[in-house]
This record gives structure tokens, sequence and C-alpha cells, in this order.
């Protein structure tokens, strides 16, 4: 039997099953296309998905496929009305301070790449076609052209998308509504000023917008807009229908169209994240506007939260009671993006004067003057580069310490060349120090097999909110589980117990 059955070899599922090997669990991932998408349309990666891929040590080739992007240039007509400099607008707070372009067609062949390297094959043209969860374990009937077969697996994974055969079987509602606009998608080569190969380019006006995004392997650009209000209702529309208005628009002549497709865009979050034996990740659960480049980049964010959970219980490192804080500590942050997301982007697309109002002045003109200031530029990687996500609520976290509790995300601090987040590419628990272990903690660190690290103080720790000489448990998702000012062994000792972790 096979620990873990996964469906859905999208970014979500692919990383799933990435640490899930790492970490040694025996697992199946279906998916029932050809094989990886050739018209996806997510391009951002952030922060926070990088650290996960250090994690794995796959983050620097991931860099390196993809482009920083260095500024946002915010056009109106032939006219460029706001700049907004990126580069490294998160410097001092990750390791990646910076926005990537990444098409999501070529991240998922990277992704399926390190995957076969790790010994895991994903079974194209395979679909889920039912299943029960028996209690024990799940029943679960696949099948392969016109081949069935029935499997056992201790736990589903549903990373299937927006329209998931999981989510649909566990009966679950998925509340929300659709936005009245399609949008389309493009990879285009073009020429012109909006069609950059390092930044991005937001192009704005009274009645659209479209953002153009660098594609580094085919030198190329991706239109992502929204559908002419005159061609909403054409059928079979193709790019030569909207070539004239994006032309237009972004003031570019197109030369090249290597793909084309159109969309609606949807904003739904899961009654539920789990029943059981059964859990849904990423657009499974969630689905959000394109605002911030948040949806690709919270799947994956599902699929790490969950994989040292999963691994952890499999291999018997962990209680299995810490798989009902999945759903707590996902969902809560699902919820919170999609309405923060929502409203922004109802702000953005708006027909009405409020909408015309935001385009034409607020973001073109008043944005740029604002986000040169370095505490408004800090907030704001904060937010989008979702570093900030917190499970303060979760039944793992526990104390504060500083500025920092339980369920916070460990600060990344770097003096010189050596940084604390290096230590975190075991993907263990352990414990921190900035500044000195008391004797009697590094005994019961040995006696736990919990790797203790000592760092040195310095101005960066304090600027981060850590406190001096005190206790840091970090989970294998680099979060902090327990915070303790005083270094209290009895308290490390029953949070331990309490959960049964052993590395």
């Amino acid at each position: 039997m096979n620990a873990v059955l996964i469906t859905g070899a999208g970014p979500t599922g692919l990383v799933l099953a990435l640490f899930l090997a790492r970490k040694g669990v025996p697992l199946r991932i279906i998916d029932k296309n050809t094989g990886p998408g050739r018209t996806s349309r997510a391009m951002a990666v952030h922060a926070r998905t990088l650290e996960f891929y250090r994690q794995l040590g796959i983050a620097e080739e991931a860099v390196q496929k993809g482009i920083k992007v260095n500024a946002v240039h915010i056009r109106q007509g032939h006219k460029e009305k706001g700049r907004v400099n990126l580069g490294d607008i998160g410097e001092g707070l990750s390791p990646y301070p910076f926005v990537l372009s990444f098409a999501q067609d070529e991240h998922e062949r990277f992704l399926l790449k390190h995957l076969i390297a790790a010994g895991v094959e994903v079974e194209w043209k395979t679909e889920l076609v039912s299943y029960t969860d028996k209690g024990g374990f799940v029943e679960a009937e696949i099948r392969k052209e016109e081949q069935t077969e029935v499997i056992e697996t201790a736990f589903l994974c549903g990373c299937d998308g927006a329209h998931s055969t999981v989510r649909r079987e566990l009966d679950l509602g998925f509340p929300g509504g659709t936005y009245e606009h399609t949008f389309y998608v493009a990879d285009v080569k073009a020429s012109g000023e909006a069609a950059s190969k390092h930044d991005l380019n937001l192009c704005l006006e009274e009645d659209g917008f479209c953002i153009v995004f660098p594609v580094r392997s085919t030198g190329m650009n991706r239109f992502v807009g929204i559908v002419p209000s005159a061609l909403e209702n054409r059928e079979a529309l193709s790019f030569k229908d909207i070539a004239p208005f994006a032309e237009k628009l972004l003031h570019v002549k197109v030369h090249e169209v290597n793909w084309f497709s159109t969309y609606r865009v949807h904003h739904r979050v899961a009654d539920q994240f789990r029943k059981g034996r059964v859990f849904i990740l990423g657009d499974a659960g969630h689905i959000h506007s394109p605002v911030g480049g948040q949806g690709m980049n919270t799947g994956i964010g599902d699929a790490v939260n969950l994989a040292w959970k999963l691994a952890g219980v499999l291999n018997e490192r962990v209680d299995e009671i810490i798989l009902d804080s999945y759903e707590t500590e996902r969902i809560a942050f699902a919820r919170s993006l999609v309405a923060t997301t929502d409203r922004a982007f109802q702000a953005v697309v708006g027909q009405n004067a409020r909408g015309r109002l935001v385009r034409t002045v607020l973001i073109p003109r008043i944005a740029p003057f604002f986000l040169r200031f370095p505490p408004i530029k800090k907030a704001a990687f904060n937010r989008v580069s979702q570093i900030r996500i917190h499970y303060r609520d979760s039944l793992l976290s526990m104390g504060k310490a500083g500025k920092l509790q339980g369920g916070d995300r460990l600060p990344w601090i770097s003096v010189g060349r050596n940084d604390n987040f290096e230590a975190l590419k075991t993907a263990a628990w352990q414990v921190h120090i900035y500044g000195k272990a008391n004797p009697g903690l590094l005994t019961i660190a040995k006696q736990h097999n919990l790797p203790l690290h000592e760092f040195a103080w310095s101005r960066a720790s304090a600027n981060a909110g850590l406190r001096r000489d005190a206790l840091y448990l970090v989970r294998p998702d680099g979060y902090i589980a327990l915070a303790d000012s005083e270094q209290t062994i009895n308290k490390l000792t029953e949070y331990l117990s309490k959960f049964k972790i052993r590395n």
C-alpha cells in the first residue's frame, strides 16, 4: 500500500510529492492530462516559495531559470506614467528579496525534472474515478485509458484544481463567485517599450488593463489582460481578434503568437480542507483573483505545510493529532487572502468611476510616490511575498519571546556570508538560540536528537524581533513552534512529549 496518493500534477501536487519523496514516503502521483501544462498563466514566484525551495536544494536553479523583476512600468498609451523600482525590495527580510517571473508551464517542467530525479514518475493520462475512506485507509479507483485499478492508500491528497474530483466526492461547499470579466493570456513575440525583457509592464486605460511579463526560456512576453467588452460575447475568440486592442493599449507590435487562451476568474474557498484521511490543496480548496500573483504560491504553501506533517505521521515521528493543524492553519489564510485580493481586484477592474480613478490616477501617480519610502516598500514586500503568513492560532503554536510568537515565520538573519536559514535545509525539528544556550538545554536537545543551533547575537537579530538567549523550537517548515524567553527545559520537553516529536 502506498502511503500517499496525490491526484493532480500541477505545482501544488509536484511540490507535495517532492517534499514527501525527500522524507522517504512511498507515494503515487496521477494526472488526467497527457503531460505538464503548456498554457498556464501563473507567473510570479514569491520569496516564501523560494525559501521552501531552498530547503529542497532547488531555489538557485529556479532563480536562474526565471527573471528577477527589476521594476514595474505603469503605462497609459505610449507614455510611462509611473515606475516602481523593485530590485531587491525585500532586502534584509529574505534571502530572496525580489519577485521572480517564472512562467508556470516552465515551472512545472522544472519541478517535474527534480521529482523524476527523486525517483518518482507522474502517471499521466490517469484519473481518480472514486474513493472511499475506510477509516484505517482510503480505497480509491483510478483509471488509465480503459483500464481501471482499485488501490489502497493511507492518505489521499487532492491537488486536482478548481474542478476537483476529490472535493466533489467529499461533498464540500465551495462558496464564492465568478468575476464578470473574461481574461486572456498569450505568449507572444513583440516589439515596443512595453515588451521588456527584464521588467514588468502594467498598461492601464479607463476601460481596461493588461500586464506584460518577460519569459526567459522563450525570450517572449506573456500578456494577461481583460477581453475588451466589444468582444466579450464572441465565440471562438482568437488572438487576431484581441491584437488590435492589445497593440493599441500596450503600444507594441506583435510579430508572433506562441499560444493564446481565455478564462474566467473565480474567488472561492472550500468549507473544509480535510475530512478524515482525505485532504484538498491549492485550487481544489481556494481560488483567487490574479492580484499579487498569490494563487500558485498559496497552493505551494499548502503543499509544504501538509507534507512535513504527513511525513512525520507516516514515519512515526509525530502524533497523528498534528494533522488537525493543516486545515486550521491554511484555511484561515486562504479566506483572508481571497477577501483581500477580491477587494483589490474589484478596485482595479471596476467599470465605475472609482475603478477608472484607480486605474488612471491612484496606481500610475500615487502608488509610485509612496513606494519610494522604505517602510512602505517593506510593508508591501511583507504582504505580497507571503513571508508575513503566521499560524499563531494553531494548536502547534505556543509562547512568546521578544516580538515573536509561536506560529510566526522564523525571521531570516544574515551575518556576513552566513545565515540562519542554512540550518533549515534538513527540514527537521530544531532549536535555535540567538545568543548562548544553557548547558542543561544542550543536554536535553542531545537526548531528544534535536539539533541545536547557536547564532551569535547581532543587531540583525534584535531588528528581526528576536530575544537574546531565548529558545525557539522551529518546525520543519521554518515556522516557530515554541518560543520561550527563559530557555525553560520543562516547556520544551512538555511540548515534545505532547506531540510525540522525535527526529
